[in-house]
């Protein structure tokens, strides 16, 4: 049996996450040094030729980060990938690829350490310059427009994540 043709050929393979803390709200990070109303995104990044995709969640939060793997246990995953486009501007600007978006692969992971964890300039470049906790359904409208479809998906997916755990 074969597997199943790739619907998204021309898009850049990514993996993304979604970091719950114990009161059921989710980590986004502050872009480094960038303006405007939409610098906040959850842990996401692409994908190493073969990597497997929940290896390149871990690895990506790691490097944008500071968290290491044994503070974080993964609680759910979106199956298959999500996608969105580049909009032309942005395009424009990345002429050196020919991707035409990115397909990302989510994975939600509960987080069991505390905020002084997080270093933010563990491993160069710097992703982000600060962070905050905020609940799921507030995550999609803090996201650039043109990625908040697959963060409007994310966050139905892990809808019955969202919600308090005991200690």
């Amino acid at each position: 049996m074969s597997a199943a043709p790739d619907p998204y050929p021309d898009h850049r393979p990514n993996a993304g996450m979604v970091l719950f803390n114990r009161r059921g709200e989710v980590w986004m990070g502050k872009r480094y040094a960038q303006g405007g109303p939409w610098v906040w995104q959850f842990p996401q990044g692409g994908l190493d030729p073969g990597e497997d995709p929940q290896a390149g969640a871990l690895r990506e939060l790691y490097e944008e980060t500071g968290v290491t793997e044994d503070l974080a246990e993964l609680i759910g995953e979106i199956p298959g990938w999500l996608a969105y486009d580049f909009p032309p501007e942005v395009l424009a600007q990345r002429r050196r690829n020919a991707w035409k978006g990115q397909k990302q692969r989510w994975f939600a992971y509960r987080y069991h350490g505390t905020d002084a964890a997080f270093d933010l300039k563990a491993v160069p470049p710097q992703e982000f310059e600060s962070f905050r906790w905020v609940t799921l359904a507030e995550s999609p409208a803090l996201i650039i427009p043109w990625k908040r479809p697959v963060y409007e998906a994310v966050a139905k997916g892990f809808a019955h994540l969202a919600r308090p755990v005991e200690s």
